[in-house]
């Protein structure tokens, strides 16, 4: 489920166009096959670089099809929710800049 900050990017026209073209043209290059795994149908299109409160209305990041992968269910929750001996991954507890500066995450 989309985080309140990025509800209204996934409802725009803009992404779902954006969303849909890239999954035309991954099943016309693979069949649609996950970019991971390859064993499964993908089901979403994934962005590598997660989207957060600061880069949300960065097209560069948001709408960029070199930021895009089409997942299968199963690595798009690995990669957002992989169990570590049945419970969450911990979340990083520090972030770094792009000067490689230690800063607070982001919630």
């Amino acid at each position: 489920m989309a985080k309140a900050f990025a509800k209204s990017f996934y409802d725009s026209a803009a992404w779902q166009s954006a969303r849909d073209s890239y999954i035309s043209e991954r099943i016309s290059i693979d069949g649609g096959a996950c970019e991971r795994c390859r064993k499964e149908q993908g089901y979403i299109v994934h962005h590598k670089i997660w989207l957060n409160k600061h880069n949300i209305g960065d097209p560069n990041v948001t709408l960029n099809r070199k930021n895009f992968e089409y997942l299968c269910k199963n690595c798009h929750d690995l990669e957002h929710f992989e169990q570590l001996n049945g419970h969450k991954k911990p979340k990083l507890q520090c972030f770094f800049d792009a000067s490689g500066q230690p800063m607070p995450p982001i919630p």
